[in-house]
C-alpha cells in the first residue's frame, strides 16, 4: 500500500505504516525524476563560479596540504611508513564526499520548495538526489588520488576493488544524516547553521588527519569501540586499507559498529522523514 489516498482531485500524503516505511515500487516508478534532480544538482553546483569544476580538484589538494603541514610537519603523526599525503588524501576522499553531501541534502527540501508545495512525488528522492550528485566530485578526487599514488610510488593493489563498497557505506551515512536534517530543516531553519559547524568539527573528530588506532592506543579498546560509532570512522579506515594495504587493516569490530550506527541512523531517519512528510507542503 503506497500511503496516498485519492479524494476527488486531491492527494493526501499519510505516513506509511508497517515495518517498511518506504514504497520501493513507487520510488522505482519515479527513477527518472531522481536522475533528473541529480543531474540538475550537478549542473548548478559550480554555476557562476570563476573556477567551476576546478574546485573539485582544489578542495582535496588544499585540504591535503593543510593536513600535511599541521599533522605531519608540526604534529609528526604516525603514518606507518606510508607517505602522509596519501594517508591524508585517502581519508579526505570519503570525508569530503560525506560533508558536501550533508550540506547539499540538509537544505534540499527547502531549496525545492516550489516542487514540494505544488506536485506530488516521493519526497525522499530530493535528499537522495542531492547525495548522489556528489559522486561527480568524488570521481574527480579519485583521479587526483591515483595521480598522488603514482607521484609517491604507492602501488595499486587488488584491495582497491573494495572502494565502491565503502563508498556505498559513505553514501548511506550521508543519506541517513541528510534525511534527518532535511526534514528538521523544514521546521527549524537553525539547521543551516548547525551543519557547517558539524562538518568543521567532524573532520577533526573523525580520523582524517590521524589514524583511528591513536584512540585505541591512548584510551583503550572500550573508548575506541564507542569512537567507531561515528559512521565515518569505519568508512575512512576502509578507504585507507583499500588504498594502502594490509598495514592499514581496520579494526573490524569498529567497522561493524560504524555499520550498525549507520543502519540505525538510516532507519530512524527514514521513519522520521515519512512521518513528517505530510506537513512539508504546508510548512515549507
Amino acid at each position: 500500500m503506497s500511503g496516498e489516498i485519492n479524494r476527488s482531485d486531491e492527494r493526501v500524503i499519510r505516513a506509511r505504516t508497517g515495518l517498511v516505511p518506504v514504497d520501493l515500487a513507487e520510488l522505482w516508478r519515479y527513477r527518472e525524476l531522481f536522475l533528473f534532480l541529480s543531474w540538475r544538482d550537478i549542473l548548478i553546483r559550480y554555476k557562476q563560479t570563476a573556477l567551476g569544476i576546478a574546485w573539485a580538484v582544489l578542495q582535496p589538494l588544499l585540504n591535503t596540504l593543510v593536513f600535511v603541514l599541521v599533522f605531519d610537519k608540526l604534529g609528526n603523526f604516525d603514518s606507518k611508513g606510508a607517505p602522509y599525503a596519501v594517508v591524508a588524501l585517502a581519508a579526505l576522499l570519503p570525508w569530503q564526499f560525506f560533508a558536501n553531501a550533508l550540506s547539499e541534502s540538509s537544505n534540499s527540501l527547502v531549496a525545492s520548495a516550489n516542487m514540494v508545495s505544488k506536485i506530488y512525488f516521493p519526497r525522499l528522492i530530493i535528499p537522495a538526489s542531492a547525495v548522489l550528485s556528489g559522486t561527480v566530485d568524488f570521481v574527480v578526487s579519485l583521479v587526483i588520488m591515483a595521480g598522488t599514488m603514482v607521484w609517491f610510488g604507492v602501488p595499486f593493489r587488488w584491495s582497491l576493488l573494495g572502494l565502491p563498497l565503502f563508498l556505498l557505506v559513505a553514501f548511506a551515512a550521508a543519506f541517513a544524516a541528510g534525511v534527518w536534517l532535511s526534514a528538521l530543516n523544514v521546521n527549524y531553519r537553525d539547521v543551516k547553521y548547525v551543519v557547517p559547524f558539524f562538518t568543521r568539527m567532524g573532520i577533526y573528530l573523525s580520523p582524517v588527519g590521524y589514524l583511528s588506532t591513536l584512540i585505541l592506543d591512548k584510551f583503550g579498546p572500550g573508548a575506541h569501540f564507542f569512537y567507531c560509532l561515528n559512521p565515518m570512522v569505519g568508512v575512512i579506515d576502509g578507504f585507507r586499507w583499500c588504498i594502502l594495504g594490509a598495514a592499514f587493516q581496520p579494526y573490524w569490530p569498529g567497522v561493524i559498529a560504524s555499520l550498525l550506527a549507520t543502519s540505525v541512523l538510516l532507519v530512524g531517519g527514514v521513519f522520521y522523514f515519512r512521518r513528517m512528510e505530510k506537513t512539508f507542503a504546508d510548512v515549507i
